[in-house]
């Protein structure tokens, strides 16, 4: 699994599930000192994006999975890639933050920004 966004020693990483308990296609919507985070398990691997629309702050982990990695906003549609946060259709034309993901053993650990 590949490190992506930011630079390691940005982010602080904690554990937040074991890779057994997350099966391909399936994902984890879960809440981190007031941060919804949704995670994705696409084949072997890991996204984590936060869970939050940035047309109206709709629930993103509630939608549609299209293809391997665009998400649907259950609400008014909007789009956005699960790799990166990127916002894809309208009416979303801001990305919704993403995270980087680490695989250590069997351990999903979640980078979260250093304050």
């Amino acid at each position: 699994m590949t490190e992506s966004i930011g630079n390691s020693g940005d982010y602080d990483f904690l554990e937040v599930c074991r890779a057994d308990e997350l099966l391909p296609g399936d994902r984890l919507r879960f809440d981190i000192d007031g941060l919804r985070v949704v995670l994705f398990r696409v084949d072997d691997e890991f996204y984590a994006i936060e869970d939050r629309c940035t047309h109206d702050d709709g629930p993103l982990g509630e939608g549609e999975l299209e293809g391997c990695c665009t998400i649907v906003c259950p609400r008014h549609g909007a789009a956005f890639d699960i790799k990166n946060g990127k916002a894809l259709r309208l009416p979303a034309i801001k990305a919704t933050p993403a995270f980087p993901v680490r695989l250590i053993e069997d351990s999903v650990m979640l980078g979260l920004p250093r304050e």
